[in-house]
């Protein structure tokens, strides 16, 4: 856990804008802010962010997951509804590529035809059995030493 959680960080861009409102908020509860991003993939792209500084998802503590993706799903309906779109991209980057160190959702408005193809990053499959096999057993290892650590 960052050492940073649950406080105001005043490095940090995006507890400045949860302690000040720059007028770009679209929304705001006891939890979360939302806000326009100011460079936008299209108009309406919103950032939800919770008020107290976590760098990542693993940060954030297990009392804020319903109400922040309570909040994403809410606004992912009003981005829509607002924006006229036809469905939303919801993301976040969890340390990689993430531009703020400070946890985030990314709800942007999406419609047919409008150029955003998805992930921007190459696929490959599996080289086979084994190598699944192997995946699979880290991962439900990583899984058996998490879940103790969130109460799970």
């Amino acid at each position: 856990m960052s050492e940073q959680t649950g406080i105001f960080d005043p490095h940090c861009a995006f507890c400045k804008i949860a302690h000040h409102d720059d007028a770009f908020r679209v929304f705001e509860d006891e939890h979360t802010i939302a806000f326009l991003d100011h460079r936008p993939l299209f108009p309406g792209h919103c950032l939800l962010i919770s008020r107290n500084h976590s760098e990542t998802i693993q940060d954030l503590p297990d009392s804020l997951l319903a109400p922040l993706f309570a909040n994403v799903r809410m606004l992912s309906a009003a981005v829509e509804l607002g924006m006229h779109a036809e469905g939303t991209f919801i993301a976040a980057n969890n340390r990689v590529s993430q531009s703020v160190p400070h946890f985030h959702m990314h709800i942007v408005p999406r419609t047919k035809g409008d150029g955003l193809k998805g992930f921007f990053w190459p696929r490959h499959k599996y080289k086979g059995p084994d190598e699944i096999d192997e995946v699979l057993r880290a991962l439900r290892a990583a899984i058996a030493q998490v879940r103790p650590l969130r109460g799970d």
